[in-house]
């Protein structure tokens, strides 16, 4: 028996992809390496040979003052301040924050997103255009006013005030979803009403079972950009039953010493913030690729 093999010819193109494909995936990589490598090294290692690659003296000592697992005196002896970080209730916080704010808005927008897909109303077409619009609108210019309203509210240090600007919906949000709506057939809608089945009961059973991938999406998202947000949580959260690890993080470096900062500390917590994203988007991630590309109802 006679194997036939063929070899691909590698292009030059071909080559010159691969090599910017990887250099992007380092450069991409290797500042959370170099975040871990700091968290990594005893402080008084920290400016001895800044160019190694690997922490010469590696040392657990700066995650465990970061979790208050040390003393103040192991603390300073360890290069801190002694300041510390009570991590475990500033991530049950972020992930309150979180959590509210993914759930609460994905179940807003996809309400939004099917009344703009499937409903007839007066002035749809102008409302979803005056949505749309709201994405030329940087963020930045309704910091102001929802404070004020907030702190009207006397919702301050709570985490109403800090979820209520973004619970409900976003454009961007509505408009994925709107489209992906449009893209499941009337078929199935039309079946479940003879079936006497209503307008919720359609939304409810049917459109959102068939939107899992999409939802999931923006879901994810959402739960990324709410995770590391820390200007909104700084001016409405910076009681102590409120306070999200961004802005902890923030005030463990202002408790630093003030010579140099404490940034084995610093990298140490910061680190210990992503892992949660980062298990999320492992998890997820493949859902998020695969929905991100869907073509329709298959």
């Amino acid at each position: 028996m006679t194997v036939y093999r063929t070899h691909r010819k590698i292009s030059l193109g071909r080559v010159i992809a691969w090599v910017v494909l990887a250099v992007t995936v380092v450069v991409t990589i290797f500042p959370f390496y170099w975040m871990i490598r700091t968290a990594l090294t005893p402080a008084g290692d920290l400016y001895a040979d800044t160019t190694a690659l690997v922490p010469q003296h590696p040392t657990l000592i700066n995650f465990l003052r970061v979790l208050g697992l040390t003393s103040r005196d192991e603390a300073r002896a360890a290069g801190g301040s002694g300041a510390q970080v009570d991590l475990l209730r500033y991530l049950l916080n972020s992930v309150v924050y979180s959590g509210l704010i993914a759930t609460l808005q994905t179940l807003f927008c996809a309400m939004a997103g099917y009344a703009f897909a499937r409903l007839k109303f007066p002035g749809r077409d102008a409302v979803f255009g005056v949505l749309i619009a709201a994405l030329m609108v940087p963020p930045i210019f309704t910091v102001l006013p929802n404070f004020v309203l907030v702190k009207n509210l006397g919702w301050l240090n709570t985490f109403a005030g800090m979820v209520a600007p973004s619970v409900l919906m976003t454009p961007f949000a509505v408009f994925f979803l709107r489209q992906f709506f449009l893209s499941i057939p009337r078929d199935v809608e039309e079946a479940a009403v003879l079936d006497g089945i209503g307008a919720w009961g359609i939304f409810w059973r049917i459109i959102l079972p068939m939107s899992r991938g999409p939802l999931i999406t923006i879901g994810l998202t959402t739960t990324v950009w709410a995770w590391k947000d820390y200007l909104w949580p700084l001016l409405t959260g910076r009681g102590e039953q409120t306070r999200v690890l961004t802005v902890a993080l923030g005030i463990f470096q202002q408790q630093s010493p003030n010579t140099q900062p404490d940034w084995t500390g610093l990298m140490a917590g910061s680190t210990l913030s992503v892992l949660p994203v980062l298990v999320l988007l492992v998890v997820l991630g493949r859902r998020l690729v695969e929905s991100l590309n869907f073509t329709g109802i298959k």
